[in-house]
């Protein structure tokens, strides 16, 4: 049965695992774990996993009535020359031949109507061949926390390697951007607001200065 202690493997889990690397071929992922096999690490603690699946079919060809019927007949020929030759091993010996003969009639006679009735029943849905596949668009090596920071020390001496990934430079406030010409320029914080001059409206709701009442002058020498 397998260890269900904590920090050990578990099937196909790890505990507490952290990331050393994101690769977009699975290929590359296999080197980086090769790399730090030969650097004598631990690679059981490792496990890659793909991420982001995806399933991709291949087209093939055209699928008619007379390759359904080939292919139907083909594979009725092999599976009775297999279930013929068992036959033959309890059949008296002038006898082996004609039960083998015999089989492979059956078994391609059967296949061929077989086929044939299948195909009829799809009603021309899929009239093609093709080749499907499950694969992932990213490949991520961990490895237990215990052992993240000695295999990330070694990556870093592979050429090309991930090294330590997952850093995350902090992210840099944006340059200052001075206002274009001609737009208004909004005056500090805290500084104090001027009242506005003849040429200068006041804005509208803000209150007008009062005016301030002067003595009348002397007009008599």
């Amino acid at each position: 049965m397998p260890s269900t202690g904590r920090g050990r493997i578990t099937g196909l889990t790890l505990d507490y695992p952290m990331s050393l690397g994101v690769f977009e071929k699975y290929e590359d992922a296999q080197k980086a774990v090769d790399f730090l096999s030969d650097r004598s690490f631990p690679v059981e603690n490792c496990m890659i996993v793909g991420t982001d699946l995806r399933q991709v079919e291949r087209v093939t060809g055209r699928l008619t009535m007379g390759r359904v019927a080939l292919a139907g007949l083909v594979t009725g020929i092999w599976m009775g020359l297999f279930v013929g030759l068992i036959f033959a091993l309890f059949a008296p010996s002038g006898d082996a031949f004609t039960t083998v003969l015999w089989s492979m009639l059956f078994g391609a006679v059967f296949a061929l109507v077989w086929a044939l009735l299948g195909h009829a029943l799809t009603r021309g849905q899929r009239d093609f061949t093709s080749v499907s596949q499950v694969i992932a668009t990213r490949y991520e090596v961990l490895t237990e926390h215990k052992f993240a920071q000695q295999a990330r020390d070694l990556l870093v001496e592979m050429p090309g390697g991930p090294g330590t990934l997952g850093y995350r430079p902090p992210t840099q406030q944006p340059p200052f951007q001075s206002p274009p010409q001609g737009a208004p320029q909004s005056p500090p914080q805290g500084a104090p607001q001027q009242p506005p001059t003849a040429e200068q409206p006041a804005p509208q709701g803000a209150q007008q200065p009062e005016a301030t009442e002067q003595p009348p002058r002397d007009t008599q020498s």
